[in-house]
């Protein structure tokens, strides 16, 4: 497996119920800015949220963000890195792989995750780990992005994320 882009999938929830933007950021292998796609705000109605449940995070997270998002990126996708596990889901939908990535104070889903690499210096631990279907992938992906992982904090691109939906929210707002 070889990675010339990775997709950073996140979500920011805005103030006051305004519901939740999703945004990709799809890098180089250096981390380095590609391409940057943001949704909507998606507010659900009182409606949705009886109709859907316990289940409505999901499927605005899948349905609403994730899906919409790869269809709508240009640069090739690699491999897709997300922060919250109800993103695996979006493994079922379409053909790249998704992997959350974590620190140890954020804890993992399930029994199977690896360890990356960090960059000298950097003390947090990160992981990764995907569905159960997709253990066996799980080695070799995390070969692949343990060498990225020596020089890069894979959990820092979610955070330029967040604040770039926040600027993009900001600017909306004050049009």
């Amino acid at each position: 497996m070889e990675l010339a882009n990775l997709a950073f999938l996140e979500t920011y929830t805005l103030d006051d119920d305004d519901g939740i933007m999703g945004a990709i950021l799809v890098t180089d292998k250096d981390t380095k800015p590609v391409e940057f796609r943001v949704t909507a705000p998606i507010k659900p109605t009182n409606f949705q949220k009886t109709l859907y449940g316990n289940v409505l995070r999901e499927h605005i997270l899948v349905e609403l963000v994730a899906v919409p998002l790869l269809n709508a990126v240009s640069e090739q996708v690699d491999l897709i890195l997300a922060r919250d596990p109800l993103f695996l889901g979006t493994n079922n939908k379409q053909g790249i792989r998704v992997v959350r990535v974590y620190n140890e104070a954020e804890g993992h889903l399930n029994g199977t995750h690896e360890e990356l690499l960090s960059p000298k210096g950097e003390k947090e631990k990160v992981f990764i780990e995907t569905d159960k279907k997709f253990h066996s992938e799980l080695p070799e992906i995390a070969k692949v992005l343990s060498s990225i992982a020596e020089q890069r904090l894979l959990t820092e691109p979610f955070e330029r994320l967040k604040i770039a939906c926040e600027q993009v929210h900001l600017q909306k707002t004050s049009e």
